[in-house]
Parts: structure tokens; sequence; C-alpha cells
């Protein structure tokens, strides 16, 4: 399993509580001695993973230019990686529900739908491997613990796995802005895919064919269009809502 390094306290306590055997060794700035780091060298210690105190500029190292905060993690690239999707969705009981990004490539736009996704109960993160970015420092900072628990997959042909998806009577629903029904209008299963577009260039062809539904969300002001994260908690919390209002 590959390692990579990972940053600030968010992301770091995110991983050791969720996936602790992943962490091979945290490395604190020397210098603190606060409440924080003292919570997260107790919360280690409870875990079975070593802490080692070093000076910052060594923690700059690790970092490569992200912001650490004082605290640096090896850990293991991946907690999710030797699962595959067929093998989540086998698992899952009740609906799916799953996020779809087609053509999101930038880092902090990743990282903050990774933790929207994690807030509304999604249970798994799609993106095709050319038009995506990984997880990197940047992503599990941005998402602030939820990179180190939602599952992250990156496929090699994004139709085709819809079409997978499909044969699991799961519904693909498209957002986009031309759509004729709007998010509050159209009526959609609790077992969705909902997939989203980069910011201007919108979802490949390809994906737009295999959607079962597509909608839009209705923009009131001058504006043309949200930030991809933003229309995705918009989009997904309303489809939680829907399912705690089923009977």
């Amino acid at each position: 399993m590959a390692r990579t390094f990972i940053c600030g306290f968010h992301v770091v306590t995110g991983r050791l509580r969720a996936a602790p055997a992943s962490v091979a060794e945290i490395y604190i700035d020397a210098a603190r001695d606060d409440a924080r780091s003292k919570a997260l060298v107790k919360l280690a210690a409870e875990k079975g993973v070593r802490v080692m105190q070093v000076e910052s500029n060594r923690l700059d190292g690790f970092a490569k230019g992200a912001r650490h905060q004082g605290v640096v993690a090896s850990a293991e690239s991946s907690t999710t990686a030797t699962k595959s999707l067929d093998d989540l969705l086998d698992t899952v009981t009740g609906p799916p529900l799953l996020l779809v990004l087609d053509g999101v490539t930038d880092p902090h736009n990743l990282g903050a739908c990774l933790r929207v996704a994690d807030g509304a109960g999604v249970h798994a993160v799609i993106a095709p491997k050319d038009r995506a970015c990984g997880i990197n420092a940047t992503v599990s900072k941005v998402a602030s613990g939820a990179a180190e628990v939602m599952p992250y997959f990156m496929v090699t042909n994004l139709a085709r796995t819809l079409e997978e998806l499909k044969e699991r009577n799961i519904w693909i629903i498209g957002t986009m802005d031309d759509a004729e029904k709007s998010l509050y209008e159209s009526e959609f299963p609790a077992s969705g895919a909902w997939v989203f577009g980069a910011e201007g260039k919108g979802m490949r062809r390809l994906t737009r064919d295999k959607c079962d539904l597509r909608v839009k969300i209705p923009m009131l002001g001058s504006v043309e269009s949200l930030n991809v994260s933003v229309s995705v908690g918009i989009c997904l919390f309303e489809a939680r809502r829907r399912r705690a209002t089923v009977r």
C-alpha cells in the first residue's frame, strides 16, 4: 500500500478515529504544547500509533507547501483502495445514494464535495480517472477528515460504470442548467446516483446520455451558476430530506 503525508489536526484526527491501522507515524511540532496537540497525542496513544516531536522545518518538508498546523502523519494514501465499488454496493442496506463527479479536477472543489457527501450520508463518490484529481494533501485539508472516511472510486470508463449502476436499479440523475424541470419540481427515487459536471464545462455528452433524469437548481439572482460543491450540497440534502419524509 502506497503511503503519503496527511496534514492538519482535522485530517490526522479523522484518520486516527476512522482507520488507525492505516497511520504509521505522527509528527508534531516540538514547539507546540497546547491542549489541541496534547489531545492528539493522547488519542494516538489510545490507538497505538507512535508520535514523534520534530522541528517545524522538517514538517514543512513533509507537507511540501501544504498548511500543516504543526502536525503531519505518514499514512496509507487511501483507506478504501482495497474495496471495489461493486463490493461496497453489495454491503449497502437500503437505497444507495451516490455522488458522481464528471470533470471536477480542482482539489479544493473535490475536498469540499467530499465533505458535503459525508455530511449527506453518501455511500460513495465516483469520478473518471481521466478527468479528476486524486486524494492529495489539499483535498484532505479542505475535506476536514471526510477524505479519510468517504469511499472515492476513480473508474476507467464512467459511462460503463453508470450503466452498471442502472443494472442495480440505481437512477442516474444529472444536474444541468438547461434541464426542463427544477430539483424541486422533479420526482426521483430514493436510490440514485447524482451526477455533476465541472463548472463552466458541465458533464460530457456520453455522461449526459446515460442520465435517466435531468434537473436544475433554480437561480433567482443575477449569477448564472453556483460552485459545484454548493450545488452538490443542495441536491444531496434535498434527496436526503425526501427520504426522511417517505413513510
